[in-house]
């Protein structure tokens, strides 16, 4: 994994968030049909944050260090900022993805604003 900055190897290793949350407020999940990847996102919102991010990443080392860093990277933030989170910032935030992993930072954002919109669709 020598290609792979510091922060993607930790998150590979020591994966955070990972899970589901029963009952979330939003969920999505978004698949990569060329190479397999599939990641699931369940959220939580209080009052007008994401209160709490869980994931389930079937996928290479970079998607499930992608799932890990982006639960937490999001914490704490407005559902406006998550809906204009792109692959760029989770890629740029991670220390960099080679280009034939950059799917995996498009997934995570996917996946987060999925839940978002799957939210807003509940919410009246």
């Amino acid at each position: 994994m020598a290609a792979y900055s510091d922060t993607v190897i930790e998150h590979f290793q020591n994966p955070r968030n990972a899970g589901e949350i029963e009952h979330p407020d939003g969920e999505a999940t978004k698949s990569n049909p060329v190479c397999g990847d599939r990641m699931r996102v369940t959220i939580r919102v209080a009052d007008g944050h994401v209160a709490e991010v869980r994931w389930q990443t079937r996928g290479c080392p970079p998607a499930i260090a992608t799932s890990s860093f982006t639960s937490e990277m999001v914490r704490g933030w407005t559902l406006e900022e998550v809906e204009s989170l792109t692959r760029e910032r989770i890629a740029e935030a991670i220390g960099g993805l080679p280009g034939d992993k950059v799917h995996c930072s498009v997934l995570a954002a996917d996946a987060l604003r999925g839940a978002i919109a799957n939210y807003r669709s509940r919410t009246p």
